[in-house]
């Protein structure tokens, strides 16, 4: 049975915001819908890695590879990872949502590891009306306080096994594609140091001006997505924003800054957020291939367009802008000294 109290208090959260930062922004009732460019990511079928035929694998890499460099996002099918599994996991992930938010909040649920809008927002355009599960795989079989969610962390654990295989078999692609026969990329990534982030994104009354998740890229090597029929996300591309048409039957893979610094900027680390419905909830999950913390992120060619740094390093500054200004700012934090911070790179902010 869904409880009825289950949402977060984003509605209170927006309307002190709107008060406190003195935004003009007329009542909080609901707007007129904005219309949005779709488009459709490439679509890429993974069965060419597999079936031994050398022609279609030199093509299905050079699609990963091309993809990754003009549009940072793709989505791939024949992936490997069943679909039943799939839907078991949407199943638990629904089921955790579900409890109330005082259970949520405070029950210690998945390591404590739930999160709502957020709490260093000062204006309604820092505000993600979304919460979340953001579990680190090594956690998801720790001692839980709830005994009734042992299903939801059995069906975590092998899906997160699955998202990890598939993961390395793209670092291994994206890596080998560059020259490079070292393993570290993906060598690095393991069960003690990815994450998996369970997404839901409540009906909004006061869409579609509302983020789901504010603008972004994101501070991995790469991620895959699993959403649901309802759409939302949407990326940059040429310089303006485009809504990504949802399908159920693909996962969706994008390039992370760690990958854009490590490549040289070869492969893009595309800024996107997702925007929320205010008819229709939304859900996602996304698994993170994320290194440890001391981990030297450099680049594979010379000359470098960024600094060595650590992951350790990079979240921390991340942390320090959002704490600051409101927003990351990412790599071109990292550009070595004779770079300029007019390099293209600013369009991953």
């Amino acid at each position: 049975m869904i409880h009825s109290n289950i949402n977060p208090p984003l509605l209170a959260s927006y309307a002190h915001l709107v008060h406190c930062s003195g935004e003009a922004l007329g009542d909080l009732g609901p707007k007129n819908e904005v219309v949005m460019e779709e488009c459709e990511l490439p679509l890429i079928d993974l069965s060419g890695l597999r079936n031994g035929n050398e022609a279609e694998k030199v093509a299905c890499v050079s699609a990963i590879c091309k993809a990754s460099s003009e549009w940072g996002f793709f989505q791939v099918v024949n992936h490997g990872v069943s679909l039943e599994l799939l839907r078991k996991m949407r199943r638990e992930q629904k089921k955790l949502f579900e409890s109330s938010f005082e259970k949520k909040y405070s029950c210690g649920l998945l390591n404590k590891s739930y999160r709502w809008g957020n709490q260093t927002a000062t204006t309604t355009k820092q505000l993600s009306w979304s919460e979340a599960f953001h579990v680190p795989l090594d956690k998801i079989f720790e001692e839980a306080c709830c005994e009734e969610f042992n299903s939801s962390r059995e069906v975590m654990g092998r899906y997160a096994g699955e998202m990890q295989k598939l993961a390395r078999m793209l670092a291994r692609v994206l890596v080998t594609n560059m020259g490079e026969e070292r393993e570290e990329v993906y060598n690095i990534c393991d069960e003690s140091t990815c994450f998996l982030r369970l997404n839901r994104y409540p009906i909004c009354p006061i869409a579609p001006e509302v983020f789901g998740l504010v603008p972004h890229t994101d501070s991995d090597f790469l991620t895959i997505l699993h959403q649901d029929e309802v759409g939302g996300l949407q990326l940059m591309k040429d310089s303006k924003w485009v809504a990504v048409k949802p399908n159920q039957d693909a996962l969706i893979v994008n390039i992370g800054d760690l990958f854009q610094a490590w490549s040289n900027d070869a492969y893009r680390s595309v800024e996107h957020k997702v925007m929320v419905n205010a008819k229709v909830e939304r859900y996602s999950i996304a698994y993170f291939l994320c290194p440890s913390s001391d981990s030297v992120i450099g680049s594979c060619k010379e000359p470098s367009v960024y600094r060595k740094f650590t992951f350790g390093e990079y979240r921390s500054q991340t942390q320090q802008d959002v704490k600051k200004i409101g927003q990351k700012v990412g790599l071109p934090r990292f550009l070595n000294c004779d770079r300029s911070l007019n390099h293209s790179t600013l369009s991953t902010t």
